[in-house]
């Protein structure tokens, strides 16, 4: 079911350039909050009820889809400026981040959440009202009230309500965010810093100078020698806009044992008498040339291991200039050594104060070789003063932009923060997968009306219709396009029998009409509700109402003779599948006076499988090597794991009195045992 179904009558060529569903749709927003950032695409579809695929194997063959995507989604993002901590380091704007670039997550190994590389999948741009939050060490973060942080507490929104529909983890002045604060500026490429560079480099790891040879006389010589290329490369760079040119040649070949050693050199004693004067100490040496005398003492002679930033050398007046630099841009040091005692016994300066410091020096002087500037696999153990001091509205709308990432994560100005997930399913309408599946919403403005024309049809030969059962028809958008009504009184005149599957309560609004059409025809529907743990819900489904809401309108069904079961899925394994949490979900599930319960365990299509998975390295990774083993050849959990959930939960509908309750019934909503292969079929996640 492409856009090929979706066409407004005729064709529209004005725009070629543009996708079909920006040249063929009525194009609307919203000013109001729950709709803010949001675009609703109002299509005339040419048909409405659409012919499951055999291939799907589910247990009704008919389905209304009024909406494409869903409001029910969760949105984060942050503003443009926002630098992202990258893979080599460096920082970044968020605006400028793209898709494959490698950027820094986290990730929990053992009993600590760790920094590890990853790479971003997917980047998007939308608009949101902004907030302000503002930390006790003077960071200041612009996002969205939907964005989430890691706090000492969780991951936390920035806004939220402690009850009532907006009731969600959210940021309060108790909380303090995980990270290192915020991001250094980066020094600006000036002729200063590039002298300072120079000196660094040269007089820390080259050889300058002149000798007599008695067969060729006086040699002149500046060469320098290293395994790193960036470092090698950006001398030669900065001598060459001094006027000094270099050449490079192997200075050691590559063994079983070593790797190649290249050189740049110039034997000239003009280019030598040259280098002397670029790489003079300066009377009052400014920021700029301190920044960039550090890099370049740094690539020569430092060192960042397990978690300790040395700077080491022989020389004590550049021992002397590189303390005196360090303190001159407000960095604690301490000496170690002599490690190599003897005539020239090598010294190590040593930066004081973790991995907010050991940043804050890769920022302030950037250093050239990426390799001595990484923290992959550090802990994030940082303690710096990160406490929340104020959350802001800044009462305006922000272009705002947000990444998925292979962590779920990334480091936002020194601070852990969420991403969103990609959905898979957004790509079959030739739409993005990541932020279009929640900011871009197809409305079939004329649903109603079809479905009325197509009921009426000869060919139509009155049979079930499912509805809810690829994206939820009570979604938010319904309270204002109010597409449901119309639909439902086709159905009633038409006496067609059907079902709606919702995690919505916004069904309760049709009750009335719901209830025209049980005196009619069958009439049956359904809610689901994988599990009553409100914690497990906050993290999975942090967008729908709470399970209990969900019983609720359960229960308020069932009161008024509307048959409504219940779907608890997905049931996920290890999490919500326990003997004692199916006992519990079953029980209140009985209350409801639900006719039917039946459970589907959670699968794992395309798309839905990186989203969990990524959410399962986040939450609880120490289930992701069974996750791997029971998901490892296909999307279904293997057939005794099915089976033993489906069991437990048919034993204990049966004690709780569902199961006599629901005898009689004509159909269940709930779909049958997925089959062994993987076929392609609509999604209830």
């Amino acid at each position: 079911m492409r856009w090929d179904n979706l066409r407004l009558t005729g064709d529209d060529e004005s725009h070629p350039d543009l996708p079909l569903i920006e040249r063929q749709a009525v194009t609307r927003t919203f000013d109001t909050p729950e709709f803010r950032g949001i675009t609703f695409y109002e299509i005339h579809a040419k048909s409405i009820i659409n012919k499951v695929p055999p291939a799907s194997r589910l247990g009704f063959t008919w389905t209304i889809n009024p909406y494409r995507g869903c409001t029910h989604a969760c949105a984060y993002c942050l503003t443009g400026d926002t630098p992202i901590l990258m893979a080599d380091g460096r920082t970044k704007p968020l605006a400028d981040v793209g898709v494959g670039d490698r950027i820094y997550g986290t990730e929990r190994r053992g009993d600590y959440r760790r920094y590890v590389v990853t790479e971003v999948l997917a980047h998007w741009r939308t608009i949101k009202p902004a907030y302000r939050i503002s930390l006790e060490d003077g960071t200041e973060l612009i996002a969205s009230g939907d964005h989430r942080f890691l706090s000492d507490r969780g991951w936390k929104f920035v806004t939220g309500a402690q009850q009532g529909s907006e009731q969600r983890p959210h940021l309060t002045l108790n909380n303090k965010l995980i990270g290192t604060g915020e991001f250094a500026e980066g020094p600006k490429d000036t002729a200063e810093y590039r002298r300072g560079y120079l000196r660094g480099m040269i007089r820390g790891d080259g050889y300058i100078g002149s000798y007599f040879d008695e067969g060729s006389g006086s040699v002149y010589r500046c060469r320098l020698a290293l395994i790193d290329a960036d470092a090698l490369r950006r001398t030669r760079s900065y001598l060459a806009d001094f006027g000094v040119t270099t050449t490079e040649f192997i200075f050691q070949k590559a063994t079983s044992h070593s790797q190649p050693i290249n050189a740049i050199r110039n034997s000239t004693k003009a280019g030598i008498a040259k280098i002397e004067r670029i790489i003079e100490w300066p009377w009052d040496p400014s920021d700029d040339w301190r920044k960039g005398f550090l890099a370049g003492i740094f690539d020569a002679e430092g060192s960042c291991r397990q978690g300790v930033l040395r700077i080491s050398n022989s020389d004590p007046p550049m021992l002397a200039e590189t303390q005196l630099s360090l303190r001159r841009l407000g960095f604690t040091t301490a000496v170690d050594g002599p490690t190599f005692p003897g005539k020239y016994p090598v010294m190590c300066i040593r930066l004081v104060g973790g991995l907010r410091e050991r940043l804050r020096f890769f920022h302030i002087v950037d250093p050239a070789i990426a390799r001595k500037r990484s923290i992959e696999g550090t802990a994030l153990k940082s303690d710096a003063p990160l406490k929340v001091v104020s959350i802001e509205p800044l009462g305006l709308d922000l272009p705002m932009y947000d990444i998925t990432t292979g962590t779920g994560d990334f480091i936002a100005n020194g601070v852990v923060s969420h991403n969103c997930f990609a959905r898979k399913s957004h790509e079959y309408l030739e739409l993005d997968a990541g932020r279009d599946f929640d900011s871009k919403i197809v409305v079939k403005v004329n649903a109603p009306e079809l479905v009325r024309k197509e009921l009426a049809a000869p060919k139509w030969a009155g049979e079930h219709i499912a509805m809810g059962t690829n994206v939820d028809v009570y979604q938010r958008a319904e309270g204002r396009y109010r597409l449901m009504p119309g639909i439902l009184a086709a159905l009633r005149d038409a006496a067609n029998p059907f079902s709606i599957l919702t995690k919505g309560s916004l069904i309760l609004r049709d009750l009335p009409l719901l209830e025209e059409a049980a005196e009619r025809t069958d009439v049956s529907t359904a809610v689901s509700v994988g599990s009553v743990d409100r914690d497990l819900w906050r993290l999975v489904e942090p967008g729908t109402p709470s399970p209990q809401k969900r019983l609720e309108v359960c229960a308020t069904l069932n009161e008024h003779g509307i048959r409504c079961g219940v779907l608890m899925g997905p049931v996920i394994p290890y999490l919500s599948d326990s003997p004692a949490e199916l006992e519990e979900a079953v029980r209140l599930i009985a209350e409801t006076g639900t006719p039917s319960v039946s459970a589907i365990t959670l699968h794992l299509r395309p798309g839905a499988r990186e989203w969990f998975f990524r959410w399962l390295r986040e939450h609880h990774p120490d289930l992701v090597p069974r996750y791997e083993r029971m998901y490892g050849r296909g999307a279904y959990a293997p057939k005794d794991v099915q089976e033993r959930i489906s069991r437990q939960v048919r034993e204990l509908a049966e004690k709780y009195g569902i199961d006599r309750r629901g005898r009689g019934d004509h159909r269940s909503v709930a779909p049958p045992e997925p089959p062994t292969e993987t076929p392609e079929q609509l999604t209830l996640l």
